[in-house]
Formats: structure tokens, C-alpha cells, sequence
């Protein structure tokens, strides 16, 4: 019998996760300063974890990144 394919564990890590692990919770929020050694773990706030999309380059930054890399090239 085969595995249905929406349960292949194929690219499971790249995919955007909605739940993050405990230690994922803690390091955002040590980033954010709002967790600090010896508090507990049990009980950690609620994390907003959003998926950061790859946003369009303007044009004007395209050019830009273009004539740089002309430039160093020619250098």
C-alpha cells in the first residue's frame, strides 16, 4: 500500500509551521526581551509567528543592483 502524498515528510522542515516548538517560543522571546533566565518554562505567552513573503523588487532597486555588479565586474 502507498502513502498517500499530502503525508510524505518530503521538504517537511522548509514549509511554513504554524506551531513553533518550545525552544523556538523561548528564543523569540528572548529576542524580544520578554522571557529572561530562570522564569519558567511552563505557561510561555502566545508567539506571533507569521511567514515572511519574499517581497517584488521596485525596479529602481533592480537597476541599481544591476549597475553595481557591472561596476565590480569592470573593477
Amino acid at each position: 500500500m502507498s502513502i498517500d502524498p499530502s503525508l510524505k515528510t518530503r521538504n517537511a522542515l522548509a514549509r511554513h509551521r504554524n506551531v513553533l516548538s518550545r525552544a523556538e517560543r523561548v528564543a523569540v522571546l528572548k529576542d524580544e526581551e520578554r522571557w529572561s533566565e530562570g522564569d519558567s518554562l511552563l505557561g510561555l505567552p502566545k508567539v506571533a509567528h507569521r511567514k515572511a513573503g519574499a517581497g517584488k523588487k521596485s525596479k529602481g532597486a533592480e537597476a541599481k543592483a544591476e549597475a553595481e555588479a557591472t561596476k565590480a565586474a569592470a573593477d
